[in-house]
């Protein structure tokens, strides 16, 4: 088990630095690590989940589900996102997350998470930060599907998560391929998956992107963005718990 002032995502310029006592305190919280492979759950919703996980390495989603089984995607995850914030302050999860990659996940008690707030004034606003954004990012996503059209909506999805990738390591400009396949794509943007499928060819014929397989390989970031008619917010270093 890597200890918290030897993680690799704290080395890198996206998230902020700690002190030894904030790594001491964060590394007395943590139990272990995990490794998932794609399609496992990590949490389930309407389930109690008992530990909180940071993303180390992988890509993974969040959604809620009806009965069904029809599903709305309501975000994805990247290194540096902290799962299950939710069921740490509440007694069930009213959504679950799947790994979509294989995946390396830092594993915390819930038990103990409040200890953040009673020892570290820094890290609860840390915390509180990553709620926020949480929510800040939701609203984009809440504004994308109430107004934009479905060609918008697939050139914000693509872009945005163009961004997150490549701001946590996932990615790089030169091979910036996103595993996304066209049924996830959908389920996030609430198209069918005929008409995702028209929307996705409609932006490869601008050459803004190309399909290769399981993956969206993004061309033009700037054309997605300006299509979208969204800019990526500053790049500035975020917290990591």
């Amino acid at each position: 088990m890597i200890k918290c002032d030897r993680c690799q995502l704290r080395r890198m310029s996206g998230f902020r630095s700690m002190s030894a006592d904030e790594a001491k305190l964060i590394g007395d919280f943590k139990s272990g690590e995990m490794r998932c492979e794609p399609g496992m759950n990590l949490i389930s919703e309407g389930t109690f989940s008992p530990h909180l996980y940071t993303v180390l390495e992988g890509w993974g989603f969040r959604y809620k589900s009806l009965e069904d089984g029809r599903r709305q995607i309501l975000n994805y995850l990247v290194p540096g996102d902290l799962i299950g914030l939710q069921g740490a302050l509440l007694q069930e999860m009213d959504h679950s997350v799947e790994a979509l990659t294989p995946m390396r996940l830092c594993v915390f008690e819930r038990s103990r998470f409040l200890t953040i707030f009673e020892k570290s004034a820094d890290l609860a606003f840390d915390v509180t930060w990553i709620a926020s954004r949480e929510e800040r990012i939701l609203d984009g996503h809440m504004l994308s599907l109430g107004q934009r059209t479905a060609l918008e909506r697939a050139a914000y999805l693509i872009v945005f998560l163009y961004y997150r990738g490549l701001r946590s390591g996932l990615l790089v400009p030169t091979n910036a391929q996103i595993p996304l396949s066209q049924n996830l794509i959908a389920d996030t943007l609430g198209l069918s998956l005929v008409h995702t499928n028209k929307t996705l060819k409609r932006l490869a014929q601008r050459k803004l992107i190309v399909w290769r397989g399981r993956a969206c390989e993004v061309l033009d970031p700037e054309g997605l963005c300006a299509l979208a008619e969204w800019e990526p917010p500053p790049a500035g270093p975020r917290p990591l718990i």
